[in-house]
């Protein structure tokens, strides 16, 4: 499972011209579905997701949490993310999961998210949409986070 997440000031998500959700400071989390992850790969990216010390102390050095500046948490589900890219220069999606496993576990991910969080703080893309995401990216600050299959990291 891969979590791209950007520090923001500002997120918003639309579907079919209709914002769906938005937050003001937090994180941008999209969201990558591999067929190896299970239940237990989307707890672990939510533990690392909400710990993540990427949000500045007293002294201004990254050294906060998003539980510790108390910001939000905006998911989009991004299939491309899965996407092997090591070769050539087209995509290949093998790696990706079905999208019902996918779904499945992206709504379990959210479900770990608002319990660490509060239902209030966590906002929500829409799965299998075409959705447009507005960002305004805080520093700028992004990582990626990979939990699960071979490149495991956490």
């Amino acid at each position: 499972m891969k979590g791209l997440i950007q520090r923001v000031t500002y997120a918003s998500v639309s579907v079919e011209s209709e914002k769906i959700s938005e937050i003001n400071s937090g994180l941008l989390l999209l969201l990558g579905v591999e067929k190896t992850d299970t239940s237990e790969t989307a707890k672990k990216l939510c533990r690392k997701v909400i710990n993540y010390r990427v949000f500045p102390d007293d002294q201004g050095r990254m050294n906060c949490s998003l539980l510790d500046h108390g910001g939000s948490l905006l998911v989009v589900p991004q299939f491309t993310l899965a996407a092997d890219t090591r070769s050539g220069t087209r995509p290949g999606f093998s790696a990706a999961a079905p999208p019902d496993h996918a779904e499945a576990l992206f709504q379990e991910f959210l479900v770990a998210s608002e319990q660490c969080l509060g239902k209030a703080s966590v906002g929500r893309g829409q799965f299998g949409a075409d959705m447009k995401v507005v960002l305004e990216n805080d520093g700028p600050v992004t990582f990626l986070l990979e939990v699960g299959g071979v490149l495991a990291r956490a």
